[in-house]
């Protein structure tokens, strides 16, 4: 085993382009004018006894962050709001009509966008669609996104009356040169005001997510945040590299990119933080994830439960994700689907009396195979590769090649590999993905533009 240091370490794995592993096949896989029967057929294959998971995409911001990747629209008139509600409810119906029976539901997910710039009474309006067609069980985890620069009490105390449990803070960085520089001002009084508004109404369960690799961000001011969001105690923190791609985001050209940390700044900053949050008391889960020690999230790693999906990782170990709005992503147990990512489309087919289906992938081959031992990797830091093949009827030694791909990782003391599987080690943990990518059959061969490992 070679001894490197850590620069070399970054200069050699970090800058490498991969994907996050939240589904595989990955989305740049997805076939367009995926057959909208197919999704149909897909949703009536159910089993109407097996809780599944919803997802349901607000599209909408009240103001625009220049770091977001995500699609959204800026909204600053109620016409196009109420018009997606409306359109909304209709592909409920559409979803639930093609479905055997009143699914029980286990956990639900409102993300954007900005979930709250509805009124609390749109927000109404649709969990009652949603109760009326889904069977959401008593003790189902009801999350939601919102922005703390708009919240209100009236909002969170609505949220609480539907049943929401959990939710969730882009904080980012508290940083004010930062926050000016990703066109996000919202000082750590105004963060903590609306924490506790959720937990004055009884809505205790706070995640936040936090970005490493901003522009002018530095290790000290990233620290400085950590000790600040500590004092918070959000139950789960979710520590993010910055993605910085205009070519698809393209509010982030108004970032300057010399701005921007080099990937031996990116790998320091991830590094200090990750270490200050394991010393204020929050376990790691999996590559950028930390939760508290009762945290479900917790658990489910100490168990052997943790997942890993679109909203990254999860303690739900439902084989349906069913997504609702546009641009959302669902996956049942034949394959995924994406809806049409245009609002204008994917109304259009509802009103048409279609699923809004854009994109989807069926499994086939050695998807499944190969989609659980990624998981494992990027879940557990550890996999039995013979193991997860023999589920399958594959041999025994099938990963060879894999792991004749991960020598030079070996060497560098990244990942162990034995007759018992692979381990990836405390210092390859950040790398997590460089070494998924490994048993990833469509990745050398792809031209999709992917973020950086670190």
């Amino acid at each position: 085993m070679r001894n490197k240091t850590v620069d070399e370490i970054v200069e050699k794995y970090a800058r490498v382009a991969t994907p996050r592993y939240t589904s595989y096949p990955t989305a740049p896989h997805f076939e367009p004018a995926f057959p909208e029967v197919t999704y149909r057929g897909w949703l009536s294959a159910l089993d109407a006894s097996e809780p599944i998971s919803l997802y349901v995409h607000i599209p909408f911001c009240r103001e625009m962050c220049w770091y977001c990747g995500c699609n959204m629209k800026l909204v600053k008139r109620e016409g196009p709001l109420a018009e997606y509600v409306e359109t909304l409810l209709k592909e409920i119906a559409l979803v639930r009509a093609a479905m055997p029976g009143r699914v029980p539901v286990a956990h639900l997910h409102w993300g954007g966008g900005t979930p709250t710039a509805l009124s609390p009474d749109q927000i109404a309006r649709i969990m009652d669609a949603l109760r009326a067609s889904f069977d959401i069980l008593p003790d189902a985890e009801i999350a939601i996104e919102s922005d703390p620069r708009t919240l209100t009490e009236p909002m969170v105390a609505r949220l609480a009356e539907l049943g929401f449990n959990r939710a969730s803070f882009g904080v980012q960085e508290f940083d004010p040169k930062v926050q000016r520089a990703i066109n996000r001002i919202q000082p750590p009084e105004m963060v903590a005001k609306a924490v506790g508004m959720f937990r004055r109404h009884g809505i205790a369960a706070v995640n936040f997510d936090l970005i490493y690799g901003l522009p002018y961000q530095s290790v000290e001011t990233l620290l400085h945040t950590v000790d600040l969001v500590s004092e918070m105690g959000p139950d789960r923190i979710a520590l993010f590299g910055y993605a910085h791609v205009p070519w698809v985001a393209k509010a982030q050209r108004m970032i300057p990119e010399e701005s921007l940390p080099d990937a031996r700044a990116r790998a320091a900053q991830a590094s200090a933080a990750a270490r200050a949050l394991t010393e204020a008391g929050y376990r790691a889960i999996g590559i950028d994830h930390f939760a508290k020690p009762e945290d479900g999230l917790a658990r489910a790693q100490a168990e052997g439960r943790l997942y890993r999906n679109f909203q990254g990782y999860t303690d739900d170990p439902a084989a349906t994700l069913v997504g609702l709005g546009a641009t959302s992503i669902g996956r049942t147990p034949q394959g995924y689907i994406q809806n049409q990512p245009e609002t204008r489309a994917w109304a259009r087919a509802i009103e048409n009396g279609a699923l809004p289906v854009a994109k989807g992938r069926a499994f086939a081959g050695e998807d499944l195979m190969r989609a659980a031992v990624i998981e494992r990797i990027m879940c557990d830091g550890y996999v039995d590769p013979d193991a997860i093949g023999a589920r399958y009827g594959v041999p025994a030694g099938w990963w060879g090649p894999e792991r004749d791909s991960l020598r030079d990782m070996e060497r560098d003391g990244l990942v162990q590999c034995g007759a018992t599987g692979l381990r990836v080690t405390s210092k390859g943990a950040p790398l997590a993905r460089v070494v998924a990518a490994a048993f990833d059959s469509y990745f050398a061969a792809s031209k999709a533009r992917h973020s950086v490992a670190l």
